[in-house]
């Protein structure tokens, strides 16, 4: 009668020959026959990683082999090995498999395969994942407005249940300075404060990257997916770095998908919408769209005014409210150069032993803001055109179909989509609930009424003057 090293040898033969070389080096070849009783085959296998891999992809043609090799009646179970002391035996396909449970690393030891933590800090045991999120960067210091909205609420309902809700992957897209990395890292600390067992790792794409790059130069590719794997909830910082990156796009695809699988939380970030990353594969970009894209843009006035007295507040700034009400109006572009302002303020008081008076304000930001190129947001370019019709913003957010309303809402759409870098559908949302087909008509309409009517062509021009000039 053959024994358990004989019949998986036999299995093995038949598997090799119907797979890729590689698949069978990274999987089939890592697996150790432990016991043969009747007609059930022990496996040990290094990792549950392997384990649910090859029963998502080979079941079948693992179930047929050990059928060839045993008969009918054959059947399988796996022990994991995990940090030196084999798991329970888990049935094959009989009997849920133990997920979102943070796994410690395999050690040398197990005869397992050796798991390397990219992210050792001093002073952090080499078997610790630390998630490398910035306590600074919590929901508190996050102020909520019609700009992030969506993406905000999203964030706080994936951190009551990481992985269970339809925002799995959640996508942030926005321009720079908007929150995104701040949104994405106040979603992982209020995972870890409501489910501190929960394994959270934060991860720009740059240092992806350069990791992925590491393992293959020292032959541990094996050992850097096996890590990304251990993850519960992976929050990944400018994913539109990968466009080019063939390789590491092809490795991130098998993470992704086994997080996914694993009902693990996927958080991403870019500076551009799944739609518009040029360079990815096709097979990322879809997997980018089945949860929620979210997109960033920039404060209004009243948002702008609540963050910039909340941070001048935190850091204990005395600085009068007219001021800030005044840097408010200035500074529109984003978070960070509010900042910049902030800090260029504080220098210069501290030398010249002034307090923060409004001339100082008005010179710093004349020689900082009004010499750079003026960053239009779709809030000012709407209110500014509504000025110009002498109409309220409520007036044109309604239904109405009166023909100045809706001309306003189209020119509007147009200076939008020209001025700004927001999306379509966006553009739409923010002026008159409309939808990216309204924003398209819009657009088009105006395009043809400054060809052929000289008046209107006359009004937007005066419009456009108005609007770089305030």
């Amino acid at each position: 009668m053959l024994g358990h090293k004989e019949v998986w040898d036999g299995c093995l033969k038949i598997i090799r020959d119907n797979i890729s070389e590689d698949v069978y080096k990274a999987f089939f070849e890592k697996i150790t026959p432990l016991r043969l009783e009747g007609s059930m085959l022990t496996l040990q296998a290094p990792s549950q990683f392997i384990c649910d891999y090859i029963e998502e992809h080979y079941i079948d043609l693992l179930r047929k082999t050990l059928r060839k090799e045993l008969g009918a009646d054959a059947k399988l179970q796996y022990s994991v090995i995990v940090a030196g002391e084999p798991t329970p035996p888990v049935p094959s396909r009989t009997g849920a498999i133990p997920r979102n449970k943070p796994v410690p690393l395999p050690t040398p030891a197990t005869g397992g395969v050796r798991v390397k933590n990219p992210f050792i800090m001093p002073g952090l045991p080499s078997l610790e994942i630390d998630p490398q999120l910035n306590p600074k960067y919590a929901f508190e210091n996050y102020i909520e407005g019609p700009c992030n909205m969506l993406a905000r609420n999203a964030g706080l309902s994936i951190a009551q249940n990481p992985g269970v809700t339809s925002f799995n992957p959640l996508f942030i897209s926005g321009n720079t300075g908007l929150g995104k990395t701040h949104l994405a890292q106040a979603i992982g600390l209020e995972v870890k404060k409501l489910h501190p067992e929960k394994v959270v790792l934060y991860v720009n794409a740059n240092k992806f990257k350069e990791q992925y790059t590491s393992a293959v130069q020292k032959n541990e590719t094996n050992s850097f997916l096996h890590f990304y794997q251990m993850v519960d909830v992976l929050i990944l910082d400018d994913v539109h770095d990968f466009a080019g990156q063939t390789k590491t796009q092809d490795t991130f695809f098998l993470i992704f998908d086994q997080l996914h699988r694993s009902k693990k939380q996927i958080i991403l970030t870019s500076d551009k919408s799944p739609v518009d990353i040029e360079g990815l594969e096709p097979r990322i970009l879809s997997r980018f769209k089945w949860g929620l894209a979210a997109e960033l843009t920039a404060p209004d006035y009243e948002t702008r005014l609540a963050i910039y007295r909340h941070k001048v507040r935190k850091d204990g700034i005395d600085i009068d409210d007219e001021i800030i009400e005044f840097l408010a109006g200035q500074v529109s572009s984003n978070v960070r150069e509010f900042e910049g302002v902030l800090n260029r303020l504080l220098a210069e008081a501290t030398f010249n032993r002034k307090l923060i008076s409004m001339d100082m304000v008005v010179s710093v930001v004349n020689k900082n803001i009004k010499n750079t190129k003026k960053e239009f947001t779709v809030d000012c370019i709407y209110k500014s055109v509504c000025d110009y019709f002498k109409i309220a913003t409520d007036s044109a957010q309604s239904k109405t179909r009166k023909r100045e309303i809706v001309q306003a809402r189209q020119i509007a759409m147009y200076f939008s989509k020209n001025l700004t870098k927001t999306s379509l559908a966006s553009i739409g949302a923010q002026i008159g609930g409309k939808n990216h087909a309204t924003v398209v008509h819009a657009c088009k309409t105006v395009n043809n009424l400054m060809e052929t009517d000289r008046n209107f062509l006359e009004m937007v021009n005066n419009i456009e003057k108005k609007l770089k000039v305030t």
